[in-house]
């Protein structure tokens, strides 16, 4: 028998809420967050939250420290230590991006329980800025989808990456 797949979404399912205004909030971006919002895609806009806080003088070790703040649920680290060690292949599929979502992994030593993390990158510039972009030319639907964002169909992706759907767990928040 094949091994258990279990893929979660990340924001508000393993966590308590979404990163990216989590980080918006407590770092002070939200009336700038707001004024840009119907102006940017999503993931360009929290780009252009990320240049924003590089701006302030704030470095992605800072924004490492905030995200350290995000409420993880004790009883959804104990499921997914307990999945991981019961032999699932643990994976997320999430809209937030790499550094967020690694970043509090890590804090709550459950980055080493996922196999694989589907998300929009991120990589730290030459000037110690934070850049994030999309999964997905933000230009091009994957697929034609309605329900998700361009960047990064999850039902697309699932469908690429998973060649067997039968011992496949998945807790979406939608799609």
């Amino acid at each position: 028998m094949a091994a258990i797949v279990v893929v979660f979404d990340f924001d508000r399912t393993l966590i308590d809420g979404d990163s990216d205004s989590w980080v918006v909030t407590e770092m002070g971006l939200s009336d700038l967050f707001h004024q840009l919002r119907s102006t940017l895609p999503w993931n360009s806009l929290m780009d252009r939250m990320m240049k924003e806080l590089h701006s302030r003088g704030e470095t992605a070790d800072d924004i490492a420290e905030c995200l350290k703040k995000t409420p993880v649920h004790p009883r959804i680290a104990a499921a997914i230590k307990a999945a991981h060690a019961f032999g699932c292949d643990l994976r997320i599929l999430s809209d937030a991006n790499q550094f967020f979502i690694e970043k509090i992994l890590e804090h709550h030593d459950l980055m080493g329980c996922f196999s694989k993390i589907y998300t929009n990158p991120t990589f730290v510039d030459e000037e110690g800025r934070l850049r994030i972009f999309p999964y997905h030319d933000s230009t091009l639907s994957p697929h034609g989808c309605s329900l998700c964002p361009s960047n990064l169909c999850k039902a697309c992706r699932g469908l690429v990456y998973f060649d067997c759907w039968i011992y496949c767990l998945w807790s979406p928040r939608f799609c």
